[in-house]
């Protein structure tokens, strides 16, 4: 399975954020940030969505899945 929380983590770094920059600039709870890059939930769609427009790209890029690339079965 694909490490969700890993991705997540690189693309805030990438940034330079901390977990409660990033919360204060996208209206995200920290808590829920910190949640997502542990692994210990996966965020919706809409939180997907808010964070790449955000960083400006796509939610493929956001969770580190290249373009056409498959999901282990």
């Amino acid at each position: 399975m694909r490490n969700y929380g890993e991705a997540l983590r690189y693309q805030r770094e990438q940034h330079n954020l901390t977990q409660t920059a990033l919360a204060k600039e996208t209206g995200i709870l920290q808590a829920n940030i910190s949640y997502w890059e542990n692994n210990e939930r996966v965020p919706s769609v809409e939180n997907c969505e808010r964070l790449a427009d955000y960083y400006g790209i796509t939610i493929d890029e956001l969770i580190g899945r290249s373009f056409g690339e498959k999901l282990d079965s």
